[in-house]
């Protein structure tokens, strides 16, 4: 793990396991949000059943993994603790719509005569009942563990051969696979980009050594932001002091099933605290704030909340109050989170907010930004957006050995000026080429035009 310097936030390294696709999705999405302090390296497997392994294979490069999904996570923790902290994408949320639109516009299936798989059944309800459409002829099987994945291609398939079914939605690549060779018309569900950003974000958090235990205390401010204090905020305000008793009857109405505690910190804010276990919960696992949506709305305010995490109950106090501060100068409506080691989490009153990106921090002036601009420049020329190259293109463009083009590959690596992508799938004999996503948004604005 890199330790954070002098005003840097701390470089976080994400194993990302998963199937070819959807490891390339996630690294794509990391990617584009910007964030320098993430450091991917990918382990892609063809079947779920070898998540283990292919998890052990760079555990010791990492400091958290970040599953494709609950199946490959449950299938490598199944076998014991790895050796590093896990977490993992969720399935279902805004993915579901996009599948059903796309299954829809394009002829796939009828919406409304599909078999569906790993999604709990009342998100599904709840999802067509949002659309305006009725579930009653959809087939669901949630997933529950390993065990239940393995019966996902029968479910589909008795339904559909039955006439029940029009076609399929799966979230498991080998499943999908299976469907297609069964003729069996189906759409695999790919996690939505703002899923994928919230998981990178959350495995962050782990990384760092904020780990999601259940019992660790949790600290939240909320605050009246000052621009809706009146002038005089005195106790002979009636409409202040008025304020001030409905936010606090509505922070206990929302705390009361996170058994958290609502304590008066000062004139304008309340002490919150309560455990990491009832946060995930009232959070939906750090994808939406609390208290902020439903109590702003009620108040006609937008209140400002911080949460803090941290090794003591002072550290997390004072976390809370960074945070609580980085949500005023946001301009209120999203909450932050502040965790050890610099730990930066945003988290939207509601969940059609996404997460805005975190610009990009000039890297170390080194030799390995001197390749990369040349590369970068190269690439330019060339019309190439992507960014995406092996040693042997890099040998052709820079003119070197392969054998110095392989090299200046792991520097950049190294340098968290590039990620190792999965190789490429060939038919060709012997080890494909392993091409690397160059990460050129790193290289300082001084460097690119000089």
């Amino acid at each position: 793990m890199h330790q954070p310097g002098n005003g840097t936030r701390e470089e976080i390294t994400v194993g990302v396991v998963g199937a070819d696709e959807i490891v390339h999705r996630i690294m794509a999405v990391a990617r584009e949000s910007g964030n320098t302090s993430w450091r991917l390296i990918a382990a892609v497997y063809s079947d779920e059943q070898e998540a283990h392994a292919q998890a052990m294979k760079i555990a010791s490069r990492v400091d958290v993994c970040l599953f494709a999904g609950p199946l490959p996570y449950d299938v490598a923790t199944r076998h014991g603790d790895l050796p590093v902290p896990a977490t993992y994408v969720p399935v279902g949320g805004s993915a579901l719509y996009g599948t059903l639109l796309r299954g829809t516009l394009e002829g796939i299936f009828d919406p409304l005569r599909i078999s569906l798989d790993s999604v709990p059944i009342d998100d599904v309800h709840a999802a067509y009942q949002e659309i305006g459409l009725d579930p009653r002829d959809v087939r669901v099987q949630p997933y529950v563990g390993p065990e239940s994945a393995t019966a996902f291609l029968e479910f589909h398939r008795e339904l559909f051969e039955r006439g029940e079914t029009t076609g399929a939605v799966t979230t498991v690549p080998t499943v999908a696979a299976a469907l297609a060779d069964a003729s069996i018309p189906s759409l695999k569900m790919t996690p939505a980009g703002v899923t994928i950003r919230h998981a990178l974000q959350t495995a962050t958090l782990v990384g760092s050594g904020a780990r999601l235990e259940e019992s660790r205390i949790v600290t939240m401010i909320v605050r009246v932001p000052s621009g809706a204090l009146p002038a005089h905020a005195s106790p002979s305000n009636y409409w202040y002091q008025e304020l001030k008793l409905s936010l606090h009857r509505e922070l206990l109405r929302d705390a009361r099933p996170m058994d958290a505690a609502v304590l008066v910190r000062d004139e304008h804010s309340y002490l919150i605290v309560t455990t990491m276990g009832s946060l995930n919960m009232a959070t939906d696992e750090l994808n939406v704030a609390p208290f902020l949506g439903r109590i702003s709305t009620e108040l006609g305010i937008q209140l400002e909340l911080g949460i803090g995490l941290g090794r003591s109950t002072r550290e997390a106090e004072l976390n809370a109050q960074a945070a609580v501060d980085k949500a005023s100068a946001a301009g209120g409506g999203t909450a932050y989170l502040v965790g050890p080691g610099e730990t930066v989490l945003q988290l939207p009153a509601a969940r059609q907010q996404g997460t805005p990106s975190t610009a990009p921090s000039p890297v170390k002036d080194s030799k390995a930004v001197e390749v990369l601009t040349r590369l970068a420049e190269k690439l330019d020329a060339e019309g190439d957006t992507e960014r995406v190259v092996d040693a042997e293109r890099v040998a052709d463009m820079l003119e070197v050995t392969l054998r110095t083009a392989r090299r200046m590959l792991h520097t950049l690596v190294d340098e968290g000026l590039a990620w190792p992508m999965p190789p490429a799938r060939s038919s060709k004999v012997g080890r494909p080429p392993r091409p690397y996503q160059l990460l050129v948004e790193k290289v300082p604005a001084s460097r690119k035009h000089a």
